[in-house]
């Protein structure tokens, strides 16, 4: 518990036949393992942003035009959307991170320190002011559309046809 002053030593005694066996998997020749990238889209929010090219450009059965074209312009297609994503990360993501993790940031701290006291504060009021507001709609409103009410309780309303 903290008080011991001696130092304990460890150490694993291992004789060679069972050294190599544990330790064949990690020097497996029988190739490269490679893990799936990780999904970056867990939640599939931009499930609306997996375009492919069959998606924007399709060419129906009547009309086709060779088939190098169509490769190319696939090749092309992919590519250029490939490279012009990753220049414009390469440009855009760092900064954007930057002043969105800012914007979240501050909105964060105006909800949590701002907004949250207010609406709570104003819950805690309510029966208060609810209070208040039926007694003053019982002295002033009440009244006045109860005289209303019986004063224009008497005005009949006749229509004739001319």
């Amino acid at each position: 518990m903290g008080l011991e002053k001696e130092k304990s030593d460890t150490s694993i005694i291992m004789d060679e036949d069972e050294f190599n066996r544990s330790i064949e998997p990690i020097l497996s020749k029988k190739g490269t393992l490679y893990t799936a990238a990780p999904d970056r889209d867990p939640n599939d929010i931009n499930a609306h942003l997996k375009v492919g090219f069959e998606d924007v450009i399709a060419e129906p059965i009547s009309s086709h035009s060779f088939d190098r074209v169509w490769i190319g312009s696939h090749a092309a297609f992919e590519l250029v959307k490939f490279m012009f994503y990753r220049v414009l990360t390469t440009l855009l993501a760092v900064p954007m991170a930057f002043i969105l993790g800012v914007v979240f940031g501050v909105l964060s701290c105006i909800h949590i320190w701002l907004v949250m006291p207010v609406i709570q504060s104003f819950l805690m009021l309510l029966p208060s002011v609810q209070v208040v507001w039926r007694s003053l709609t019982d002295m002033f409103v009440t009244p006045l559309f109860h005289s209303m009410g019986k004063c224009l309780s008497s005005v009949h309303v006749k229509t004739s046809e001319n």
